[in-house]
């Protein structure tokens, strides 16, 4: 028996068999059987191809069976991948995420020196920020947590690195004031970079530098938590920020 729902929430969304096949990463064939044959998917494709209709995954697929263990599954279908370390995450792979973001682009971090020092990500910025809500979160690198995050990493130079990251960062202040910049206390335990509904997650891990620790690739999908949880870490972490100010900038002599 065909499955009558996906083809229309197909067609409501106005994709193709092939649009939804290179989303989330599928043989166009696939798809086609999912319709005309009414097979149903693996449970993370069902929650992959939900969140590209913008629809329930129970309404394309009844199933009763949906429970926590089901719960749990959604959540593991949010993890895209998992790099064992940040410097083996594609070269590309950040800019290519902010540039799909059409919302919400967020970057919370200590330093995070290697963006500061990309003018290919700083073009991106740029085209985003008239239509995008764009927070940029560094650490204070006069508070507590950047100089034990430095103790922690075997350096003690996360201030520097910091203030360095700031001077890179001070032209596209100026040139693009709508972009959101301040600074924060907060203990990090992750470097979180989102894109809409797409997010990097750099975990920290004590004795080694961020590009040395793994990194989730994250997707989120309805009713799910995973993306969530770390979405709500970044709002908390801005609204207790503050701006920066003339003094928080290296003085040139």
């Amino acid at each position: 028996m065909s499955n009558e729902r996906l083809r229309a929430a197909l067609l409501a969304r106005g994709l193709t068999v092939r649009d939804l096949a290179e989303r989330i990463g599928v043989d166009p064939k696939t798809v086609e059987r999912w319709i005309t044959q009414g097979i149903k998917p693996y449970r993370r494709h069902q929650y992959a191809t939900a969140s590209q209709l913008k629809v329930d995954a129970a309404t394309l697929w009844p199933d009763d069976s949906r429970t926590v263990d089901s719960a749990t599954d959604l959540s593991k279908a949010e993890i895209v991948t998992v790099y064992p370390h940040r410097h083996v995450v594609p070269n590309g792979l950040w800019r290519e995420m902010y540039s799909r973001a059409e919302r919400q682009l967020d970057v919370l971090v200590y330093a995070g020196h290697f963006l500061s020092e990309d003018p290919l990500f700083f073009g991106v910025l740029t085209e985003k920020a008239a239509t995008a809500n764009i927070r940029m979160l560094l650490g204070d690198p006069n508070c507590a947590a950047v100089a034990q995050r430095g103790i922690d990493e075997g350096h003690g130079a996360m201030g520097h690195k910091i203030r360095n990251a700031l001077v890179n960062y001070r032209p596209l202040m100026a040139r693009c004031p709508e972009i959101g910049f301040r600074l924060h206390s907060a203990t990090l335990y992750n470097s979180i970079f989102r894109a809409d509904d797409e997010m990097l997650v750099n975990t920290h891990v004590y004795g080694i530098g961020a590009y040395l620790a793994p990194v989730l690739h994250l997707r989120r999908l309805p009713g799910a938590g995973l993306f969530d949880t770390y979405a709500r870490g970044i709002d908390q972490t801005w609204d207790e920020s503050r701006p920066l100010t003339d003094d928080d900038f290296p003085k040139v002599s």
